[in-house]
């Protein structure tokens, strides 16, 4: 196949993937009040984090925090953006299969292997930082945010659009930073990367984790910090353990 073969190939396979988005965020727009049912829930004191807390630790989980819209047609642009972030969500396996299936042809039989493995497991690892912020992360971040007040006399009121922005920021960033040990595979396959030069800079990681997690969490407290930061730097103990199994390609 010439370059305007593959050309053409690759525009069919994007159309295919554009379109099942845009089904999927149809799908997920229609369903507004399941979708906002889950959006919402870390707002609310009974979500499934806050009464675990109560049950483990004996930490009560009262609490009220309002959410406001100041803008006419913000909630329908809420809407919008999140039926699009679901959509994509919901079709993102077909998608994946639809790229690979562009690709699969130029590869060899055990560089198909390999990168099926490789988006396999990157997908996994995206989903499951995802749920670790949306289960933990983010529940207590807007928890202490939202109940902090610097007088009682200045009652905190909470932007939908500031709600919104947080969690799908979070989402994605813990979604991308769980995927250091596929990323550490792939580099240990290529030969550029080696178990024994990650152990020896072990300390030095653990600054650049704590300098991530800071970022990433728009809280200052230590407790939050350490919540984002312990499954990071777990993962770096993951990946080492990756690199240290991996055989590099020759």
């Amino acid at each position: 196949m010439d370059f305007w073969g593959h050309l053409d190939e690759l525009r069919g396979s994007l159309l295919k993937a554009l379109a099942a988005v845009a089904v999927g965020a149809v799908a997920a727009f229609c369903c507004k009040d399941w979708l906002f049912t889950a959006v919402m829930a870390p707002s609310r004191p009974d979500f499934i984090t806050y009464q675990l807390f109560k049950r483990i630790a004996g930490v009560g989980t009262d609490f009220h925090i309002s959410l406001f819209n100041p803008e006419l047609a913000q909630q329908f642009i809420v809407h919008m953006r999140v039926a699009l972030w679901a959509g994509l969500l919901i079709v993102s396996p077909y998608v994946l299969y639809v790229l690979f299936h562009f690709v699969a042809p130029g590869l060899y039989a055990h560089e198909r292997r390999h990168a099926v493995r490789a988006v396999g497991c990157g997908y996994i690892m995206f989903l499951a930082g995802v749920a670790l912020n949306y289960f933990l992360i983010f529940p207590l971040t807007f928890r202490f945010l939202g109940t902090y007040q610097v007088s009682p006399d200045v009652p905190n009121q909470i932007a939908l659009t500031s709600y919104i922005d947080i969690l799908l920021m979070l989402c994605f960033l813990l979604g991308v930073v769980f995927e250091l040990p596929v990323l550490s595979w792939l580099l240990a396959k290529m030969g550029m990367l080696k178990a024994q030069f990650m152990t020896r800079y072990r300390r030095h990681a653990v600054v650049v984790v704590l300098i991530i997690a800071a970022i990433i969490t728009p809280t200052g407290d230590a407790v939050t910090l350490s919540l984002v930061a312990l499954p990071i730097y777990a993962l770096y103990e993951v990946s080492i353990l990756v690199v240290r199994r991996t055989r590099a390609v020759v």
